[in-house]
């Protein structure tokens, strides 16, 4: 009987709870404002995060998902309208070609709503970089702020500093992450890897992958899969034009054809397709030989990040 009680007095709290979500979201889409330049048009940011914070009441854990949300979908959207005016050019190599100006607010509110709310910080740290690396790092921090016993945010922190050739900072906050309660070992030795190999490709195929592995973000993993990619491509590609100046050492002049390299290429652990004798990239398109021949370039298409 009291549990049958207890029940029907959760049902107006219950009640209450959709009625705030629905009504939040219904007077942010009614109070959004368009930007009058139809060459700018961009979402507006409908509340700051501490109204929004005051407006959501005990929700701010369901707000800062709803702007968790609208964050990946502005991104998303972005995107596709990227790929869609591109027709048949090299696809996105840099996310900074998005304009993604909105994408730190979205970020701040949603960490504002919920600090202990940690995606926001690690999209945050893949993605801001890329265009406002100011921005990344205030973002980390203010999560590492709220969440000082967190590992991971350091890891993200030493990240974003190794990305902008800071190997000092990036070895002192991995070092700062391996002293926390739960932090995995190879965050003391990502601390010295960082000091002492800088921006290796040794460091960075480590840096890509523990991010990998510790994330549970579909977009973040995707990134630095082709991250990992890229590292592997960019060895693809040193071997290839080591074969190729080898060629030219002994005939005098570049290759016409990948079947006239394509046996040496695979011997030195670059994939080939068998059936062209084409060597192939880690995300499975052709290399190209460029310039008459004597270097090689990823193809157009390829899923491997240019630059």
């Amino acid at each position: 009987m009291r549990v049958r009680k207890s029940l029907f007095r959760l049902i107006p709290v219950i009640l209450l709870g959709l009625a705030v979500a629905i009504g939040l979201s219904r007077w942010m889409d009614q109070h959004r404002q368009e930007l009058p330049s139809a060459s700018s048009q961009e979402e507006q940011l409908y509340l700051q995060g501490k109204t929004v914070k005051r407006l959501s009441l005990a929700f701010n854990g369901l707000a800062a998902d709803w702007y968790w949300m609208r964050s990946l979908q502005y991104v998303g959207r972005k995107i596709v309208k990227y790929e869609d005016s591109q027709q048949g050019q090299r696809g996105l190599d840099d996310l900074a070609a998005l304009d993604l100006r909105l994408l730190p607010s979205l970020l701040r509110i949603a960490t504002t709503l919920d600090p202990k709310f940690l995606a926001p910080y690690e999209y945050g740290a893949m993605i801001l970089p890329t265009f406002n690396r100011d921005e990344a790092i205030a973002l980390v921090q203010s999560g590492i702020q709220q969440n000082p016993d967190d590992w991971r945010l350091r890891q993200h922190l030493g990240y974003i500093y190794w990305q902008a050739n800071d190997y000092a900072k990036a070895s002192e906050t991995y070092n700062s992450g391996a002293k926390l309660p739960g932090a995995p070992r190879w965050m003391a030795e990502m601390s010295a890897r960082t000091a002492a190999e800088g921006g290796s490709r040794r460091a960075a195929r480590e840096m890509y992958q523990h991010l990998y592995d510790e994330s549970d973000d579909d977009q973040v993993k995707d990134l630095l899969r082709r991250r990992l990619m890229q590292v592997e491509s960019f060895e693809d590609r040193d071997r290839i034009r080591f074969v190729i100046g080898q060629y030219v050492k002994q005939f005098g002049r570049c290759p016409a054809t990948w079947r006239e390299i394509s046996a040496v290429v695979q011997k030195l652990g670059v994939r080939v397709d068998p059936a062209t004798a084409t060597p192939i990239d880690p995300s499975g398109s052709p290399y190209e030989l460029v310039k008459n021949g004597c270097d090689v370039d990823l193809q157009i298409g390829s899923l491997v990040p240019y630059k």
